[in-house]
């Protein structure tokens, strides 16, 4: 049963007006990345019986219920994005025994458009929250705006699973406020192409200056072999929380902290350590050198892989799991243009990190989950809802279901071979029909739907997210919430992004950084510094 189609449109274009032209310089905040989740890594089962969310977990509710009527609004990484009566989600909610209208927000504007939501109070039933840490969402749910969810995860089927530790991690002040999204901790890393590194006579990185070499070489070595001066090394996006999606794992290499680091026994922003202003020469060296694209501060994370399917760019350091999609769309634009290429031959490797100046590996981790599926007390008025809400999103992790979010329907939007799953190679059906549908997915405890075949890059990728979670750097302030970053955090992280992109681009030199760092710390800042470190104290006590 649907709802009335215009007030549908029209509230779709409340949500999508305003955002597909992203601001050049938004704050910086958690990555995440990523949240592209790609079901590719574990044994799954391979059946499910598709009962009911609104029976399954709560037995005194009546099996035969009206539709449970949904907003959820979601992140969309492309430009075409699944409509609500797209085949896809009418099977969900056949099965879910729901009527779902999603709100598609362009990723690259998505915390924009998260605050200003936030500021209306007029919340959709779910709302995904890129930042768990975010002053906007931090207010909201402090002052009662979100259901407070930790008495009601035990009485679900997969919920009930979330990883305690993960759970703390996402938390406001030790509350639950939204069903995180898991992730691997050890999901960031680089992601290459290996034919250009072997078009160009290198073996894969091992040190900084190895990963520099490779960079140069895809610029100056003609790496696709077409004769002409028309490429460069590496890719970086203006991503939700700011540009740096790519420096945040890199400064790493070069010895600076994740976020804060620890001298003295006391916390210190990273931008006031050396490592971190050795990270931001490199990155300002690879600009002048024209090695990375000069439009990284307004490009589109959407786009994000499209100069390396097209031969453009060679490097994304991101994480490692984009090198398989990156892999499948080289394959698929081949026999587009009607080259014939073997299904086992890869175009992409990766790599968890470089040996840094320490001589240590460092990758940055993950969170270990990706945002959060929270509900309004607006919009959810009761607890019977919350329930049935709260139902939906634990059959969600259903085999069937989470299959039917990450890949669509069988013989329409995949094939099967065997136990995996064969993707269409129509790009533009599955933008239309499947992409985007996995943003609502917890993969909690794991992933339960069919995967696609696990080649030797997906295999590596795979064993290398295990691997990298001995190199992480943690960020040792990740639990604490701060009363004066809930205040000033975006407006502290503004003077911060904007000096370091200046300084990239040559707009201030190092004076000028530095400056920037006293007016970060007269705006709120040392107040800041002080708020953290006294919270840092609590927790070693």
């Amino acid at each position: 049963m649907k709802r009335n189609a215009i007030a549908r449109k029209r509230l779709t274009a409340t949500f999508l007006v305003g955002t597909l032209v992203a601001s050049s310089l938004a704050a910086c905040g958690s990555s995440s990345d990523d949240d592209k989740k790609e079901s590719t890594t574990q044994q799954t089962e391979t059946a499910s019986t598709g009962t009911d969310a609104n029976t399954a977990t709560t037995p005194d509710t009546p099996k035969q219920q009206d539709p449970l009527k949904l907003d959820i609004m979601l992140p969309i990484f492309k430009t075409n994005f699944p409509k609500d009566d797209s085949p896809v989600a009418a099977q969900i909610e056949k099965l879910t025994n729901t009527d779902i209208h999603f709100l598609w927000v362009p990723n690259a504007s998505y915390t924009d458009k998260l605050n200003i939501t936030l500021a209306s109070g007029k919340l959709p039933s779910i709302i995904y929250i890129d930042n768990a840490k975010g002053a906007s969402f931090v207010n909201a749910a402090k002052s009662g705006a979100f259901w407070e969810l930790s008495s009601y995860l035990k009485d679900y089927k997969f919920l009930s699973q979330a990883n305690s530790v993960i759970l703390n991690n996402s938390s406001v002040e030790g509350k639950t406020y939204g069903i995180y999204r898991s992730r691997n901790l050890g999901r960031n890393g680089i992601v290459y192409r290996k034919d250009w590194l072997e078009n160009v006579g290198l073996s894969e990185p091992k040190t900084i200056d190895d990963f520099y070499n490779m960079l140069k070489a895809f610029k100056e070595k003609d790496p696709d072999k077409n004769g002409k001066d028309d490429t460069y090394g590496m890719v970086l996006v203006k991503w939700t929380g700011g540009w740096a999606s790519g420096f945040d794992t890199m400064k790493l290499w070069f010895g600076s902290p994740n976020k804060w680091g620890v001298q003295d026994g006391k916390l210190v922003p990273e931008f006031e350590t050396t490592g971190y202003m050795d990270a931001l020469r490199f990155m300002k060296k690879l600009y002048d050198e024209k090695l990375i694209n000069q439009d990284f501060a307004v490009y589109d994370s959407a786009k994000w892989v499209d100069p390396v399917v097209n031969n453009k760019a060679g490097v994304i350091v991101d994480v490692v799991d984009t090198a398989a999609r990156i892999d499948d769309k080289i394959h698929a634009a081949l026999k587009e243009a009607g080259t014939e290429v073997p299904d086992d031959q890869n175009y992409m490797d990766v790599v968890g990190g470089v040996i840094g100046s320490d001589g240590t590996l460092h990758t940055l981790p993950t969170s270990g989950f990706a945002g959060l599926l929270s509900i309004p007390k607006s919009s959810v008025k009761t607890e019977d809802e919350l329930k049935r809400v709260l139902g939906f999103i634990d059959q969600l992790s259903e085999p069937e279901l989470q299959t039917l979010a990450s890949f669509g329907i069988e013989g329409t939007h995949y094939t099967k071979n065997g136990e995996f799953a064969e993707p269409s190679k129509d790009s533009v059906l599955l933008e239309s029909e499947v992409e985007g549908l996995n943003q609502m997915l917890t993969f909690i405890p794991s992933t339960t739907a069919i995967t696609v075949k696990q080649t030797p890059l997906r295999l590596k990728q795979t064993a290398l997210m295990k691997e990298n979670e001995q190199y992480i750097v943690p960020n040792p302030a990740e639990p604490f919430i701060s009363t004066v970053y809930s205040q000033k955090g975006p407006q502290l992280d503004d003077i911060i992004n904007d000096a370091r992109i200046k300084y990239i681009v040559g707009q201030i030199d190092e004076a000028g950084f530095l400056a920037a760092i006293e007016l970060w710390k007269k705006t709120g800042g040392n107040d800041l510094v002080e708020e953290m470190n006294q919270l840092y104290a609590a927790s070693n006590k």
